[in-house]
C-alpha cells in the first residue's frame, strides 16, 4: 500500500544520520516505549468517548510508533518492518485454523478455547527448545492488575489454580486477615506486601468469574467520577462548601448523586 510505504519513507528521514531530525535520532526503543504505552492508552480513550475522528488519529500515532520500533531494528540489523508484519500474518493465520485452515478444520468451524490451546502449544515448544517458563511473555510492562490476572491464567494453565470461586474467596479472606495483621505491626513495607498479595488474590478472582479487573476498575472509576462531581454540582447549587462538611452530610449527598446520576452518564465519562 502507497500509505504505509509512504510512512516508512517518512520514518526513515526522520532516522537519516545526516538529515533527520535530531530528536527522533536521539531516541532509542526504551525511550521510545513510553510513548507506546501513552498511545495505546490515548487509542483505549478515543473508544471509551466514542471519538471516531480522535481514533482514527489516535490509531495512526499508535501505527507510527510500531514503525518507529521497526526503523530503529533495521538499523541495528535486527529486523524491519516487513518482517514484523510477516511475523503477525503467520501467526494470525496459525491461530484461526477455523478461517485459514485445512478443509476438515474450516468445516469444523470455531473450537472453544482452541485459541489458547495454540498458544500453549506454542509456548510449550519454545519452552522445550529454550527452557522457557509457562510465565514468559507475560509483558512486565502492563497494567499489574491485568498482569496479575494474566500470570493466574498461566500458572492456571498447568494446574496451579484454586478449584472453584470459593477457594479465591477464602484466600482473599485470609490476605485480609493477613493485611490487618500487618497494620498492626507498624511496618509499612509489611503492609504494602499484604495488600498487593490481596489485589493479587481479587484479580484472580476476577479471573475465575471472567471478568477484566482493569475494565471494572476503569468502569468503577468512571462511575466515582459521575457521582463525585453530581455531589459537587449540586452542593454548589446549594452554596454548600464540601469541605465543611461532616461524614453524616457527605454520606446523605453521595446516597443523592447515586440516586441521580444518569447511568449512561457514569458509563461515557
Amino acid at each position: 500500500m502507497y500509505e504505509i510505504e509512504k510512512l516508512l519513507e517518512i520514518m526513515a528521514s526522520l532516522r537519516d544520520k545526516n538529515a533527520g531530525c535530531p530528536w527522533d535520532l536521539e531516541q532509542d526503543f526504551s525511550t521510545i516505549a513510553p510513548y507506546t504505552i501513552e498511545e495505546a492508552y490515548e487509542v483505549a480513550d478515543a473508544i471509551a468517548r466514542n471519538d471516531m475522528q480522535g481514533l482514527r488519529d489516535e490509531l495512526g500515532d499508535l501505527l507510527f510508533q510500531v514503525v518507529f520500533h521497526s526503523r530503529m531494528a533495521e538499523e541495528a540489523g535486527e529486523f524491519d518492518f516487513a518482517e514484523v508484519a510477516t511475523a503477525i500474518c503467520e501467526k494470525m493465520l496459525r491461530r484461526h485454523p477455523h478461517v485459514f485452515g485445512s478443509r476438515e478444520e474450516r468445516q469444523r468451524g470455531p473450537v472453544k478455547g482452541a485459541w489458547e490451546q495454540i498458544k500453549g502449544a506454542e509456548r510449550a515448544a519454545s519452552a522445550r527448545t529454550a527452557g522457557i517458563s509457562v510465565l514468559d511473555g507475560v509483558a512486565a510492562a502492563l497494567p499489574a492488575l491485568k498482569r496479575a490476572q494474566k500470570l493466574g491464567k498461566r500458572a492456571a494453565s498447568v494446574g496451579f489454580d484454586w478449584p472453584d470461586t470459593q477457594g479465591v474467596r477464602s484466600k482473599i479472606g485470609e490476605e485480609l486477615t493477613e493485611l490487618s495483621a500487618a497494620e498492626c505491626g507498624g511496618k509499612q513495607y509489611e503492609v504494602e506486601e499484604e495488600l498487593g498479595d490481596l489485589l493479587f488474590a481479587v484479580a484472580n478472582l476476577a479471573r475465575h468469574l471472567e471478568v477484566d479487573p482493569e475494565h471494572a476498575l476503569v468502569q468503577a472509576n468512571r462511575k466515582f467520577e459521575a457521582r463525585f462531581r453530581h455531589m459537587e454540582r449540586e452542593a454548589a447549587k446549594d452554596n454548600v462548601d464540601l469541605g465543611e462538611l461532616g461524614l453524616e452530610a457527605f454520606e446523605s449527598r453521595w446516597q443523592a448523586a447515586k440516586k441521580g446520576t444518569p447511568a449512561e452518564q457514569e458509563s461515557s465519562r
